[in-house]
């Protein structure tokens, strides 16, 4: 007799009807019980052993880690030295040019001492200091103008060419779009901050609209590049380090993958 109702548990019937027909019944009763829990056992066991799973105890990729990251532990010990430059570090300690772009001259006038006129005395020596600054930047506009004639012989109209790259009445040059993207993509700047970056640094905020077309025409050029290094990896490498990184994009985790070689 089957004492196992539909969810796997006996009723107090089942229960009592096994006890009633003697100790052969409630021997299957207990055999059925134990092997449901074995059952279960093994599929809590298998349930805990996969959540407990990561891109560092398994060969699970770190996109299946999700928003919550294991916690990582650092495995860097006290190495003894002191903290900052080490000994025999070459360090980057400004160095004074021989030809300066600008030299200005603080004269002497008059003695520090006893206040007599110097204006007539020659120097005999100098003091130099030298002060390494960013020139004042500005975005500067260049207008293109296409000559437009009449031929006087046949009285057709020719126009002059504008460069390949002048496409629009008023547009963005390439070294200003190269910048925004280099910003935003590479140093990783939201749009909105890039446009403020150009405001605060140029007075000329530039539009997160401007921004994405500037970068889709960047991705288009580079993309016979990047087709290039692909070939490379696949074909010719013997052996390639694959590896992705997080990053929140609108605040989603996003996943930038990576291949490259030793070089």
């Amino acid at each position: 007799m089957d004492y196992m109702t539909p969810r796997g548990l006996p009723t107090s019937d089942d229960v009592h009807t096994a006890y009633v027909q003697g100790e052969e019944a409630v021997l299957a009763l207990v055999e059925a019980l134990t092997a449901l829990i074995l059952n279960l056992q093994a599929r809590v066991t298998a349930l805990e052993d996969h959540l407990g799973k990561n891109s560092r105890n398994s060969r699970k990729p770190p996109s299946s880690d999700g928003v919550q990251k294991p916690r990582t532990r650092s495995l860097r010990t006290r190495s003894g030295k002191k903290s900052g430059a080490q000994p025999g570090h070459a360090g980057h300690t400004l160095h004074a040019v021989a030809q300066p772009d600008h030299v200005h001259l603080h004269l002497v006038e008059h003695c520090g001492h006893c206040g007599a006129s110097l204006q007539a005395v020659s120097p005999s020596d100098d003091d130099r200091r030298q002060v390494f600054e960013l020139p004042p930047v500005r975005i500067e506009v260049t207008e293109h103008r296409a000559e437009i004639k009449h031929c006087p012989h046949c009285g057709q109209t020719t126009k002059g060419a504008f460069p390949s790259d002048v496409t629009q009445p008023v547009q963005y040059g390439p070294t200003l779009k190269a910048q925004a993207v280099y910003f935003n993509q590479y140093q990783f700047i939201p749009l909105e901050r890039t446009s403020e970056m150009f405001a605060d640094l140029y007075g000329h905020p530039v539009g997160e609209g401007t921004l994405v077309a500037a970068t889709q025409e960047r991705a288009a050029a580079v993309r016979p590049a990047n087709a290039q290094v692909q070939t490379q990896l696949h074909a010719v490498e013997p052996v390639v380090h694959f590896d992705e990184s997080g990053l929140r994009v609108t605040g989603k985790l996003q996943w930038l993958p990576s291949a490259s070689t030793e070089r």
